[in-house]
């Protein structure tokens, strides 16, 4: 058999990857344009949902851009020591800094320079380095996935913060799970971000699932469509479902149980474990009593109506739920009804 076309990698761009053109176009013209109106995007969504990738795709389609330098950070790293760093060591850019006297060597970065003392402040050496990087016409994106509300990010936020408010030629894209990028957004000193703009990855488009799955697995038309509706468009189970359907032959019933499995282990242990106790008796109660319409939900939880309210629009911004229409609540994730229905027996 040949080698398989779908990949279940986190964050790694798969051979059969569905492209979101609006939400990626939007930001590349933004950050393109002469008087940029933004210069963050956060990108959110459930796991799986294809956050990595669609971040990196852009970064990508912008380094192949002479006027563009990219940096990705790592997220549990010192994010303002690995961005002077990076940007020091920038191809073409470090020996400008060098001719400019930019001496890092107090931070073990590069070597010292004769007749320049070394930076002490790693704020003012990074706003250095960007000016020099203006001066050459440049632009600085700055990729940073899966953030948290540590204190290495809120102190680069804060940096951040100054450089942009300063006109330095710098963006950013950071990636989190909702609940982790609203609790770095809700700091006190950090409202640049609360007003940052958020692109909630939605659903991919189910007639491209279609195709892909018509073409690859060699399906009849209704068939491929039928496995597309049954991914709901989530990017994850779409790797999944077309990565054990072709290993077996285009049989999806037969690939089935290692479908399920993979999908539990991977990604439904770690959404289920990272909910309150009362979110998890939310979804509970759609998926063994069967309930999807809000009036009789809200009888059968007792909630008061605000503390119902909370619960059902934090699981939607968490990508777990959705309301397909005025009224009704369904899962946006295929098979996790099934899981929670296992997981109460």
């Amino acid at each position: 058999m040949k080698d398989n076309p779908f990949n279940l990698t986190f964050g790694k761009e798969p051979t059969k990857m569905i492209s979101r053109f609006a939400q990626t176009n939007e930001i590349l013209d933004i950050f393109s344009s002469d008087r940029p109106s933004q210069q963050v995007y956060m990108i959110t969504g459930v796991r799986g949902s294809g956050k990595t990738v669609f971040m990196n795709s852009i970064a990508k389609s912008l380094s192949r851009e002479d006027d563009w330098i990219v940096l990705e950070l790592n997220s549990s790293a010192d994010l303002l020591r690995e961005l002077a760093a990076k940007l020091y060591n920038t191809k073409g850019m470090t020996g400008k800094f060098k001719t400019a006297g930019i001496n890092l060597s107090f931070w073990g970065i590069g070597l010292s320079i004769k007749k320049a003392e070394p930076l002490t402040d790693l704020g003012t050496a990074i706003e250095l380095m960007l000016e020099h990087v203006s001066r050459s016409g440049k632009k600085v994106l700055i990729t940073i996935d899966e953030v948290l509300n540590s204190k290495d990010m809120r102190v680069f936020a804060g940096a951040f913060q100054i450089f942009i408010r300063h006109d330095y030629p710098l963006f950013l894209l950071m990636t989190g799970l909702y609940e982790n990028i609203n609790k770095l957004q809700n700091e006190e000193n950090l409202t640049f971000l609360y007003r940052a703009p958020k692109v909630y990855l939605s659903s991919l488009n189910i007639s491209r699932i279609t195709d892909i799955y018509e073409n690859t697995l060699k399906l009849k038309k209704d068939e491929a469509r039928k496995l597309a509706l049954i991914s709901k468009g989530y990017s994850f189970a779409f790797q999944v479902i077309g990565y054990f359907t072709y290993s077996h032959n285009g049989d999806y019933n037969a690939a089935l149980p290692d479908i399920r499995q993979y999908i539990d282990e991977y990604v439904y242990d770690k959404i289920w474990i990272e909910l309150s106790e009362k979110e998890t008796v939310f979804l509970e109660e759609i998926a063994v009593n069967e309930i999807t319409d809000v009036k009789s939900l809200k009888e059968s939880l007792a909630l008061k109506p605000n503390e119902f309210s909370v619960y059902r629009d934090r699981l939607i911004k968490k990508g777990i739920l959705e309301s397909p229409r005025r009224g009704y609540l369904e899962f946006a994730l295929p098979y996790l009804d099934d899981y929670i229905r296992e997981r109460s027996i």
